[in-house]
C-alpha cells in the first residue's frame, strides 16, 4: 500500500480563474473556536476565484449525518454552504476526514475530488494529494488506510448509531494523542514516490498537506513538492496559512494570522 502509482483525477480550472487557494490539516473541532473562526473569516473574504481544500479539514468526521441537528459540524456545514455560494469549494479526503461523503457536498454546494487531483491551471499541470499515501515509512499507518478506506468498512461503521460512532472516534483520537506524544519524528514524503506521481501525472508541482511541515523540496530533473501549513490559531505565533496559485506569478503563501 502506498508505492504503487496511483490513478489520477483530471480537474481543468474554468477559463475565468485568475488565482487559486489551498488549504489543509485545519483539524476542524469544537474545542479549538478560535481556528474555526479564524477559518470563517477566511472563506469569507479570499479573493481566490476558488479554493481547494486538501483533506482534514476537521479532526475528525464521523459521517455526513452528524451536521443534520445544531452543533459544531452543522456550523462547519453553514461556512461550507456560504464559501461555495461565492466561489467553487473543492473537498479531498485527509486521514482524519476520509468519511465525509456526498451528503455534504450536495447539502454545501462543494466537490468531492479524487486523491490525487492534476489540475490544469494557467497553462501548466498541478499535482494535488493530501499526502498521506507517500510517507512509505508509515507502515503502521498506511495498513490502518487500508483496512478503513474499504467501502464496507464505511458502510458497517456508518451504520453504527450517531452516539457510538463519537466514542469509536474519541478514542481514536485519544490513541493518536497518545502516540504523537511517543513518536519523535513523522515519517515525511518518500521522494523517490513523489517523483514517480510527478512523472505519471506529467506536472512538475506537487502540492499536498498531511506532514505539518510547510516548505518546498526539490526532487530533481525540475520537480519539487510544496507542503502546506497546518492551522493553529493558538500556537505562537499563529498557524494559519493559505498557498495562493495566480497565473502569470506562480505560487506564494498568504499568512492570515490576526486577519
Amino acid at each position: 500500500m502506498g508505492s504503487e502509482t496511483p490513478c489520477f483525477t483530471h480537474l481543468a480550472a474554468a477559463p475565468g480563474w485568475r488565482a487559486v487557494d489551498f488549504i489543509s490539516d485545519l483539524h476542524l473541532q469544537a474545542g479549538e473556536p478560535a481556528t474555526f473562526e479564524a477559518w470563517r473569516r477566511y472563506m469569507a473574504s479570499t479573493p481566490a476565484d476558488a479554493v481547494f481544500i486538501l483533506g482534514d479539514l476537521f479532526e475528525v468526521w464521523i459521517g455526513d449525518d452528524a451536521a443534520e441537528g445544531p452543533g459544531f459540524a452543522a456550523d462547519c456545514e453553514a461556512v461550507l454552504r456560504e464559501a461555495a455560494a461565492r466561489r467553487p469549494v473543492f473537498l479531498m479526503h485527509g486521514n482524519r476526514d476520509f468519511l465525509v461523503g456526498e451528503g455534504l457536498a450536495r447539502r454545501t454546494g462543494t466537490r468531492l475530488i479524487g486523491d490525487p487531483t492534476v489540475l490544469a491551471f494557467a497553462g501548466r499541470r498541478w499535482l494535488l494529494t493530501h499526502g498521506d499515501m507517500l510517507c512509505l515509512a508509515d507502515t503502521k499507518y498506511l495498513a490502518f488506510r487500508a483496512q478503513v478506506r474499504t467501502p464496507q468498512w464505511a458502510r458497517d461503521f456508518l451504520a453504527q448509531p450517531l452516539a457510538q460512532r463519537q466514542e469509536v472516534a474519541r478514542r481514536l483520537r485519544e490513541g493518536s494523542q497518545a502516540q504523537q506524544r511517543e513518536v519523535a519524528e513523522y515519517a515525511d514524503v518518500d521522494a523517490a514516490a513523489a517523483r514517480e506521481w510527478l512523472r505519471a501525472a506529467g506536472a512538475q508541482v506537487m502540492i499536498h498537506g498531511h506532514t505539518h511541515r510547510p516548505g518546498e523540496h526539490g526532487l530533481g530533473d525540475g520537480l519539487r513538492r510544496v507542503v502546506l501549513s497546518d492551522w493553529d490559531a493558538a500556537s505562537q505565533p499563529p498557524r494559519l496559512q493559505a498557498l495562493r496559485l495566480e497565473a502569470g506569478q506562480g505560487l506564494h503563501r498568504v499568512i492570515l494570522a490576526g486577519a
